[in-house]
């Protein structure tokens, strides 16, 4: 077994939560017009794993996603991070939303570096972080780019560059694959597994896709329709790396299917 694979799947392990979501709602709005986004929602999330979160649309996977990177402050819980509360945005956590947001007028090596600039870290520190990171997520070559030039699954993998600029140690990703078409998805995934394997990260990824959410995660948290709550965590017991052939695995299959028992009534998925 790699170094690589043991270190990824280190939170498999029994180790202590990194993240605790203990008791947490959200509510939007006043009175008898607001709405709750968020019931009750306990789960951990261990350091090192890949966690995926799959519901139906409007389920607040988002607003979950959102009160994890403190963009988004919380009516009644408790949020833990390493052992502190999130209020606010962090340093440690790095985010990636469906939409790449690259800078159309910048390269892709100063959109990569563009962190630093809100960070304050070195020009030339993040420059040499950025050229390591635009080698790991494959597009050496392509740092003097514009966004324009580039694919969307390239874009997006400049965007996870970004995010890992000023080395977080968690990764939030909102569907970031969604507007890609299915086979480029399906590269993504692979590259994100590899890169995942690679960094050693924590990551939480939000996902339309029952497959996609399968295939990548050590787990998956199933969410019900609003208000939002954790209907069910499911473990995914398959071996890393993992290929598409995986696909075919009876217990691929067996795990797909019971996420999508759940939501037969939901057209929300992939």
């Amino acid at each position: 077994m790699s170094t690589n694979h043991e270190r990824a799947t280190a939170g498999a392990r029994g180790r202590p939560d990194y993240i605790r979501i203990e008791g947490l709602s959200k509510h939007f709005g006043d009175g008898g017009g607001g709405v709750l986004a968020l019931k009750d929602i306990d789960c951990g999330i261990e350091q090192g794993s890949f966690v995926t979160i799959v519901g139906p649309s409007g389920c607040g996977k988002s607003t979950l996603l959102r009160i994890l990177a403190g963009l988004l402050d919380y009516d009644i819980g408790r949020v833990v991070l390493d052992g502190q509360p999130i209020r606010g945005t962090r340093r440690d956590v790095g985010v990636v939303f469906q939409s790449s947001i690259l800078l159309p007028w910048r390269t892709i090596l100063e959109n990569v570096m563009l962190p630093a600039e809100v960070l304050g870290i070195p020009a030339k520190q993040a420059r040499e972080r950025a050229m390591q990171l635009l080698q790991m997520v494959r597009l050496e070559g392509f740092e003097h780019k514009l966004p324009r030039q580039l694919s969307g699954g390239m874009q997006q993998r400049a965007s996870i560059a970004r995010a890992l600029l000023h080395d977080p140690k968690i990764l939030l990703m909102d569907e970031p694959f969604g507007a890609l078409d299915a086979m480029t998805r399906e590269r993504m995934n692979l590259e994100l597994q590899r890169i995942w394997m690679e960094s050693g990260k924590t990551v939480v990824l939000i996902t339309h896709s029952i497959p996609e959410a399968v295939f990548l995660g050590d787990r998956v948290f199933v969410m019900s329709p609003r208000p939002g709550t954790l209907e069910r965590v499911l473990p995914v017991d398959l071996p890393r790396p993992r290929s598409m052939e995986v696909m075919s695995h009876p217990a691929f299959a067996a795990a797909s299917a019971s996420i999508r028992e759940r939501f037969s009534h939901a057209a929300s998925f992939d």
